[in-house]
């Protein structure tokens, strides 16, 4: 190709037109290399030169002369040379048809390109096209197979919910099956006892009227033989001595609203009541007792002491001799013991903590010698003179020859003395050397404390005997049960604290709510009550609690009310036993309780639906706050199975913590409370203390209540406080100002933290006020007031007793069990935020109550404070060779075994990292060496029990081999250090025998169980309770092998043993309940004549019927009917039900006249006063109709015709049977 030179101008630039193919193309810039000039020039010439030379031949003239001149000269010129000329063009037309090649392959080339641009184009549209639906369809075999997995995951739910169904199904057909074979045995039992006697009876001649042909209904069999009178036969269960099951599944369809087989008609927490059953009788006041004083359920003995300058003296000696004595009896049964004193406060600077004092105090004693200073008057008016719940009082007068004491001093001595026998004041007149007056004081102290506060009835007994195990009454009572009392007196409290609010913060409308789960048809699930933290949820149930407790007695309601997380009220496994416990105590069942979690979890449901076949009223399980148990859905598995069909649950949660399974239960939420109600609670709070806010004050008050958080329940009574509380300080405005600032709960008690400690006056007590709130943070139940005490020396019972009223009264701490504790769960965690946001100080703060714990654990006795808290601050302190050394002391792991703790023990060995047979060789090492170092008898006695309660610990954990070694062990130890027939051989006899039972060797224990009873009878009597405790157990074996009839005559002599002594004294604490109550009662009557002493006469007269104190009963029933007949009227209902009552004590009396008329009289008012069938006009009816019947033997024995007519004729008219158509059944 040429070098294209030519279509370049020679102006150099320009690109010439194509004007060849004007139809095509375009105009464009080739890059085309162009050589010079010159250059261009020189090569023509050459090849021009090369030309003319060959045609010139050898005459032509040289290249370089003349001729070059003139070849340059002709080009340049115009008029060039024709050749020259030729030749340019010529080579103008090769370049031309050179570019012109080049220019059409080019364009081909493009073309080509362009198509395969196209092609690619349309190829590459169709694979997206292609990758798009493969896409798609990736898209929707995905979700397929998702909707396949979710479809399996489900299916496989479903399969294992019916596996779990079907499983519980199971084990409520076993249940209800193996109740109702019993009851048939026991039925078919009976009914051959009854033939058998039946036929002795006609063998002997008598004759035997056929109860259906009598004209009662009350199962009663009278016999009579010619010429005798026989007495008149109480019915029970087919007139036999059944056992416990048949004679009350018997007695189920006779009861209604009076005692079951009694004349006694009663309302109130003592209906369907047996005379004769006391546990039944206790069972219905325990669910009184919260009602009752806090200071007869404290764990605490408070002794308030008031003294003069002039008795210092007795008052030094007395903290120094007497105090130590009185604390340590306490903490051997169990109880704190403070003895409370002030200085003497002239400018009555404490006035108001000492009224709080004297207001919560279980004694208090007064020193006094010739005068009392005018600031003591108010202290000793409020203690001695006001005193409405009668709590015991002592006044230590101390006389001196020659010396008459003052006015004040005999005024006020004679009005304690003037006063009725409710006072409970004790003067002690001593004259001589202090040290004896003081003597004296305590003799007298100490026989209050165990009798008036204690309830034990035998003041006589000594300390160590009180502290012994012969004295624990769980066990007595409950056989192999382990009670911690402790417990249950913090469930108490707790209620009582829980229903104190004076406000209902409009609760009427959910009261239906929970009204209608009671009467709602079964199968219900549980009833959730909802809510946010400090919304009311507690303060709700309680008050439900008490409605239910007051208006359906029948009712049985057991409640549970759980604290703050990690305490011991919120540990699943003491739930679900004490509610067991609950069971067995209403059921009067002596069997031995598994305290194994696992086990407890599946013998509960048993009790209830035991429980639920022999109670004839409803069941009501309330657990508060169950949100905060310690692996809730774990351990809580029971509330999801089908429940009895009398059996309803209402549990509590906050609306954050509710488990997801539960959200689908039945709910009642509780919302907050309106402005409206919210404002009139906080107005209420302030009048209280004569405190009135103005108009902008109630409007910037409304404004602030309107969300959520600032009509929280909670919220709005600690508002009211600080308000009412700023009122009595004169800075209203301040605190107010600040109050409206807080917008949740947790900010509002930071402001009342920082309130209080701006009142106070230095910064020892504000630093004080701060370490012990922290001390109870991080502790596990709290800290008793002695306890920090003891933490700090420097402190006075003055500067202590101040900051807990302070606290107390803005709902920050309270007493619960006599430990100082958080009053709300919001109280607890502002004390963390505020004072403990760092480790290092949470855990200083352990590391002084573990060093406090540590040093009693060395220096005492181990007490049950030590055996709760000492482990448990290890274990959150992480130290596990530490909490290792703990529960290697025996002592620690005994006494939380023996109050029922035995999964927080499991749990810290868990812990620890131990298993069940590591822990029990640790043990079994721990107490051979204990072994060497034990000399005398009475430390050898300890070994016997520590090697004890390792079997029975071991028993509950499974390894019943294991568990024999050291029962064996205990036995050998008691046999040598006692003798052979010691009551406590016998103990370690039957602890023996229950471990070949569950062990299934049952001859070898039954041998060992007939040893226990033989041992037991030589020691006790053939009467006492812990006989029957032995045939229990012997009945129990003997049923285990199936040997009903021999099981039925143990059981039977069992309970005939438990009748005859809970008729003698009842059971010791549930007779100093009844007698407690009885005082109660008594206090209540005193006031003016008004239908509500009259009737809680009546219910005090029905109470010392249970007791079988008939006379006594006969006074206050008469003066029940007396106070009805003045303030009612004598034509009154109420009037008819006194004298029922009186009629039937009359009858009991065997005063047949009397009661004749009473019930006429009776029968006459209900007659005008009632509707024909009203079920107290039928009552009254049978009970006469019973009364004739009894009384036709005894007129035919008297001859006495003219009585005698008139009875038959009144039973003729009355009909056959006068209750076929309206006696309740």
């Amino acid at each position: 190709m040429g070098t294209a030179s030519s279509l370049v101008s020679p102006a150099g630039g320009e690109v010439i037109e194509d004007t060849y193919g004007a139809g095509g193309g375009e105009a464009c810039e080739i890059p085309v290399e162009v050589k010079p000039k010159a250059r261009l020039l020189r090569s023509s010439f050459r090849r021009g030169a090369g030309a003319g030379a060959a045609g010139a031949g050898p005459g032509s003239l040289p290249r370089g002369t003349g001729g070059g001149g003139l070849l340059g000269a002709s080009f340049k010129s115009t008029g060039s040379s024709v050749p020259e000329l030729e030749y340019a063009v010529a080579e103008y037309e090769r370049l031309k048809k050179e570019y012109e090649i080049f220019r059409v392959s080019k364009n081909q080339e493009l073309l080509s390109m362009g198509r395969r641009e196209a092609k690619l184009d349309t190829e590459n549209k169709r694979l997206r096209a292609e990758l798009q639906a493969l896409q798609k369809t990736y898209q929707k075999i995905l979700r397929e197979k998702e909707s396949a997995v979710e479809a399996k995951y489900q299916a496989m739910e479903r399969a294992a919910t019916f596996e779990h169904d079907r499983d519980k199904v199971k084990r409520q057909f076993k249940i209800f099956r193996e109740t109702k074979e019993n009851e048939i045995q026991d039925l078919l039992r009976a009914k051959r006892e009854l033939e058998s006697k039946l036929q002795r009876l006609q063998v002997q001649g008598i004759q035997v009227f056929d109860p259906g042909e009598s004209d009662s209904d009350d199962n009663c069999t009278d016999v009579t033989a010619a010429g005798t009178q026989c007495e008149y036969w109480t019915g029970r269960a087919l007139g036999s001595e059944p056992s416990i099951g048949s004679m009350i599944q018997l007695q189920q369809s006779f009861r209604g609203p009076e005692f079951a087989h009694s004349s006694i008609d009663v309302e109130g927490p003592f209906a369907n009541v047996n005379r004769d059953d006391w546990d039944i009788a206790v069972a219905s006041l325990l669910q009184v007792t919260p009602l009752l004083s806090h200071s007869l359920w404290s764990n605490t003995v408070r002794c308030y002491l008031i003294y003069t300058d002039e008795t210092q003296p007795e008052m030094d000696l007395f903290l120094k001799d007497c105090a130590p004595k009185l604390k340590r009896m306490c903490e051997t049964m169990g109880y704190f013991f403070h003895a409370v004193h002030f200085p003497i406060d002239i400018e009555n600077q404490h006035l108001t903590v000492r009224k709080w004092e004297i207001e919560k105090s279980s004694l208090v004693i007064l020193f006094i010698h010739l005068t009392l200073p005018s600031f003591l008057l108010e202290d000793c008016e409020e203690a001695f003179l006001k005193n409405p719940e009668g709590k015991p009082r002592l006044i230590y007068h101390r006389l001196e020859d020659g010396k008459v004491s003052s006015d004040s001093v005999q005024q006020l001595i004679d009005q304690v003395s003037n006063l009725n026998k409710i006072s409970k004041a004790k003067i002690i007149d001593h004259s001589g050397d202090p040290a004896e007056g003081v003597y004296k004081t305590y003799i007298h102290v100490e026989r209050i404390i165990k009798q008036d506060i204690l309830g034990f009835e035998n003041t006589d007994l000594e300390t160590k005997d009180l502290g012994s195990e012969d004295s624990i009454p769980e066990e007595d009572d409950f056989g192999d049960v382990l009670w911690d009392i402790h417990d249950e007196q913090e469930q108490m409290e707790t209620f009582q604290q829980a229903s104190n609010s004076a406000h209902e913060l409009g609760f009427e409308k959910y009261y239906q709510r929970l009204n209608d789960l009671v009467v709602a048809p079964a199968p219900i699930p549980p009833l959730l009550v909802s809510g946010g933290p400090g919304s009311g949820k507690s303060l709700l149930l309680s008050k439900w609690i008490q409605l239910q407790q007051k208006n359906s007695p029948n009712m049985l309601i057991l409640s549970h009310f759980v604290g703050r997380p990690m305490s011991t009220s919120s540990e699943s496994s003491l739930i679900i036993k004490r509610l067991t416990l609950k069971l067995m105590q209403h059921s009067w069942s002596v069997s031995a309780l598994t305290l194994d979690p696992a086990k407890l979890l599946e013998e509960f449901p048993r009790w209830l639906e035991k429980l639920s076949a022999r109670h004839q009223g409803s069941i009501i399980i309330i657990i508060d706050s169950i949100d905060q148990v310690q692996q809730v859905e774990k351990h809580m598995k029971w509330l999801i199975d089908p429940l009895p069909v009398n059996v309803r649950v209402i549990v509590s949660v906050n609306v954050e913590t509710c488990p997801p399974a539960w959200r689908l239960w039945p709910t009642l939420h509780l919302d907050p409370l309106n402005p409206k109600d919210a404002k009139s609670i906080i107005t209420a709070e302030c009048h209280c203390v004569d405190i009135k806010l103005n108009k902008e004050q109630e409007k910037k008050l409304e404004r602030h209540c309107r969300s959520a958080t600032t009509c929280n329940a909670l919220y709005v009574t600690l508002f009211g406080k600080m308000i009412a509380c700023a009122g009595r300080a004169g800075n209203l405005d301040k605190i107010l100002h600040q109050c409206f600032q807080c917008q949740d709960t947790i900010s509002l008690y930071r402001l009342v933290l920082h309130s209080i400690q701006e009142s106070m006056a230095n910064d020892v007590d504000k630093k004080l006020m701060k370490q012990i709130l922290c001390l109870i943070n991080i502790s596990h139940n709290g800290v008793s007031e002695s306890e920090l005490m003891e933490l700090y020396p420097e402190m006075s019972w003055a500067v202590l007793t101040s900051l807990i009223h302070s606290l107390h009264k803005m709902c920050l701490l309270t007493y619960g069990c006599g430990l100082l504790k958080f009053q709300h769960l919001q109280a607890w965690e502002t004390v963390r935020l505020e004072y403990m946001e760092d480790a290092t100080t949470i855990s200083s703060y352990r590391q002084k109550l573990i060093n406090y714990f540590t040093t009693q654990l060395n220096q005492d006795p181990v007490t049950w404070r030590s055996a709760d808290e000492l482990p448990w601050l290890f274990q959150q302190e992480g130290s596990k060779q530490k909490l290792h050394d703990c529960l290697l002391n025996l002592f620690v792991s005994q006494n939380l075994y023996k109050r029922g703790h035995f999964a927080e023990l499991l749990s810290y060995w868990q812990f620890v990292g131990k298993d069940k047979s590591a822990m029990a060789a640790e043990y079994f090492d721990s107490l051979k060496q204990y072994e060497k170092n034990c000399d005398g008898e009475e430390n050898m006695i300890c070994l016997a029990d520590l090697y004890e309660t390792l079997g029975r610990f071991l028993k509950d954990l499974g390894l019943l081999s294991q568990a024999v070694v050291p029962l064996q062990r205990s036995l050998e130890i008691r046999e040598t250090a006692l003798d052979p027939d010691h009551p406590r051989v016998a103990q370690s006899l039957h602890q023996l025998a229950s471990v070949y039972v569950q062990w299934k060797k049952f001859g070898n224990a039954e041998q060992l169980y007939k040893q226990a009873l033989e041992i037991s009878e030589n020691a006790y009597g053939a009467d006492h309770p812990r006989i029957a405790r032995e045939l229990e157990a012997l009945a129990t074996l003997y049923q285990k092998q199936n040997k009903y009839e021999q099981a039925e005559h143990f059981r039977k002599k069992s309970f005939k043993i438990h009748q005859k002594a809970t008729r003698r004294k009842g059971n010791s604490y549930g007779f100093a309940l009844l007698r407690r109550r009885a005082l109660q009662l008594e206090e209540l009557t005193l006031g003016k004549d008004t239908p509500d002493n009259a009737r809680t006469l009546n219910e005090l007269g029905v109470l010392y019927y249970l007791q079988n104190n008939l006379e006594t009963a006969d006074q206050f029933l008469k003066r029940s009917l007396e106070m009805r007949e003045r303030v009612l009227g004598p034509d009154h209902p109420d009037c008819a039900q006194s004298l029922n009552n009186l009629a039937a004590l009359c009858n009991e009396m065997k005063q047949y006249d009397k009661a004749e008329e009473l019930y006429e009289r009776a029968l006459d008012i209900r007659r005008r006063a009632l509707a024909p069938d009203h079920p107290s006009l039928a009552y009254t009816v049978k009970h006469l109709a019973i009364l004739y019947k009894k009384m036709i033997s005894l007129l035919c024995f008297r001859g006495n015709l003219t009585k005698l007519y008139r009875c038959m004729s009144w039973l003729l008219k009355s009909g056959r049977n006068p209750l076929a158509q309206s006696t309740l059944v």
